[in-house]
This record gives structure tokens, C-alpha cells and sequence, in this order.
């Protein structure tokens, strides 16, 4: 499917509905990608959201994603249903089930695998997302983390959980280097909430289970948010109210706007062509990015490089003003993750 040319805008100006596109990932996986998109590449520091199931995987291997590097950000996995089972090239080698969360920080250069245990539930059901590394960040040592609990409130029988950042006077243990949060928020049946923002953040919603209604202060509501979209709340908010007819799972997005222009292809971050070339060129040769070792199967080999220059790109999808004029438009590869 390729990325929608127009958006839906809601019942509130500053709200925008973003249908996200299918795309497979490795052999047995089907994601639904809600970041990148032309009309919104970030949603404060968030640059890549994948949601994947509810998948029945009863009889099959599930996901079997093989070694890959990443550069320049963090990747968060997030699991309703299901294990995945992580490594690393600095020798992690952690499970991962519902409600606990993996951080792994490629700083300058670092390979993982994800995969279904051979024994694993029936059913699949997440979240993958990346966090840019702002640049004071990005060339640091790689590092990975792995949180068995993160901090969970409650409004009446609302239950929200607060994945990386902070959110309403809770923060989780895991570590990031911009401000932002990324929560789930699970509402019954019926059930309405009002959550504090920070009018400083840009902030986004996605269903990840249900549909909910969702609104702002003056509790004008718009679109109904129901799974495979994302809905863009903007900036300038101090609350947002969400009311779910039915049992609805919802993730919510959010961070200071990201100043800095990007270079986003396969699974590097960068801020130039000529550091994405080099990214690439290591990983083919074997060099910076380590061995995962304990998969049963070969790493992922790199596409090749488009013919022309990738292009720095601001949060909007503009081209930063110091791209060379030879540069043509940027191709962003499906990520293997």
C-alpha cells in the first residue's frame, strides 16, 4: 500500500487521522506502520511505530526477525500478547513478555534478532517503535535495558501505564535522552478519562485493541479512533479526554517537537548521506556493528543504496536548507527492525 496523499481532519482543528499501511517484516510478519508517513514523520522524538497483531500463531514460528544493525536511535517493544525473544551484539539475551519493556540504544552502531520462542503463547500482539537520538546522543556507546515493571495509575477503573517518559508526575526506570512518553491506556466499557499534557508536547493516540472517542479541553470530540490509524493531536494542549464505548486499548504518543533534520533509511538514523553509505558499508564488511550470536539463521544482508543522495529532512518532511541541490527526495526502506 503506499502512504496516503490526503488526511482526515477531525472535529478539532489541531487533530489529524493518519491511516497507516501494511508491510511485511521477515518471512511470517505483518505490521501495521503508523510512522513514517509524508504528512507526519514525528511525533516529538517517536520516528517508526509499528503495531503487529493480534495475530493467531498457534502451529506457526511467529516473528523471526534475523540479526540487523541500527544507528542514531532506540528501539522500544512494547507486548500485549505473546514473548519475543531478544539478542544482541553485546551479548543481551532477555524474553520479553506483556508489560514489560526492552530499551535498546544503538548510539553508534549496534545488531539485534527478535524472535518467537519455539514454545510460544498463541498469539502475537505489540508495539515496535524508535526514538531519534538527538546528535549529543547518537554516537554514544550502545546499550540495552530490559524493565520488568514500569510505573501503572489508575483513574476510577482507567488503567495507565507509563512505558518510557513521564506522564501525570509518573516516569518510568527506562532511559531516553529527550523529553517525551509513550503510555498505554486501557479503558472498560464505558469508561471516560481525563489526561494531564504538557501544552509544550506534540502528541499522538493510536488503538491498539476497541475504538474510543477522543477530545480537548473545551470537549469537542472528533473522529472515532478505531485500530490501523493514528490520530495527531498537535501541540498546545493541557488535557485530552478519551470516553470508549467498548474495552479499548490505546497508546499514546508524546514529546517536545525534534529540531534536528534526519536521514532515516533501512535501519539507520542519520543526518547525512554520506554517514548512511558509511553505516551500511560496515555492516556488509562485518565492522562496528558486533555478532549476534545464538540465531539460527544468517543476518540480513543491507539493500542496495538508491542512486541518488538521501536527503535531511525535518520533522515535516521538509528538506533541510544544507542538503547539496544535487540531492534528490530521500527513500525511506521498510525497516527490518
Amino acid at each position: 500500500m503506499t502512504e496516503p496523499s490526503a488526511v482526515a481532519v477531525t472535529g478539532e482543528p489541531a487533530s489529524v487521522l493518519l491511516p497507516g499501511h501494511d508491510v511485511p517484516l521477515g518471512r511470517y510478519t505483518t505490521v501495521r506502520r503508523l510512522l513514517p508517513q509524508r504528512a507526519l514523520r514525528m511525533v516529538g522524538a517517536w520516528c517508526f511505530v509499528d503495531h503487529f497483531g493480534p495475530d493467531d500463531v498457534t502451529g506457526r514460528p511467529g516473528m523471526q526477525i534475523a540479526p540487523h544493525p541500527h544507528t542514531g536511535l532506540q528501539t522500544v517493544s512494547w507486548l500485549v500478547e505473546g514473548e519475543i525473544l531478544h539478542r544482541d551484539s553485546l551479548g543481551s539475551l532477555q524474553t520479553i513478555v506483556p508489560g514489560q519493556v526492552n530499551l535498546m540504544t544503538a548510539g553508534r552502531g549496534i545488531a539485534h534478532s527478535e524472535e518467537s520462542p519455539a514454545a510460544h503463547p498463541p498469539v502475537m500482539h505489540g508495539l515496535q517503535l524508535w526514538i531519534a537520538l538527538p546528535d549529543e546522543a547518537r554516537n554514544a556507546p550502545p546499550r540495552f535495558e530490559h524493565h520488568a515493571a514500569v510505573p501503572v495509575r489508575y483513574d476510577g477503573a482507567v488503567k495507565i501505564t507509563v512505558v518510557v517518559g513521564s506522564l501525570d508526575g509518573a516516569r518510568s526506570p527506562a532511559q531516553v535522552h529527550s523529553p517525551l512518553v509513550g503510555a498505554e491506556i486501557l479503558l472498560p466499557a464505558g469508561a471516560v478519562t481525563r489526561l494531564p499534557l504538557d501544552p509544550a508536547f506534540e502528541y499522538a493516540v493510536l488503538a491498539m485493541t476497541g475504538g474510543a472517542e477522543v477530545a480537548g479541553a473545551a470537549g469537542v470530540t472528533g473522529a472515532p479512533l478505531t485500530p490501523g490509524s493514528l490520530l495527531y493531536l498537535g501541540d498546545g494542549r493541557s488535557d485530552v479526554v478519551l470516553q470508549a464505548a467498548v474495552d479499548t486499548r490505546l497508546f499514546l504518543l508524546g514529546g517536545e517537537p525534534f529540531a534536528e533534520p534526519l536521514v532515516m533509511w533501512w535501519n539507520f538514523v542519520g543526518r547525512t548521506h554520506d554517514e548512511i553509505v558509511e553505516a551500511r558499508q560496515d555492516w556488509q564488511a562485518g565492522r562496528r556493528f558486533g555478532t549476534v550470536v545464538g540465531y539460527a539463521g544468517d543476518p540480513l544482508p543491507a539493500p542496495e543504496m538508491p542512486t541518488t543522495r538521501l536527503k535531511s529532512r525535518d520533522r515535516h518532511g521538509r528538506t533541510a536548507t544544507n542538503t547539496p541541490r544535487s540531492a534528490s527526495a530521500a527513500a525511506i526502506v521498510n525497516p527490518d527492525r
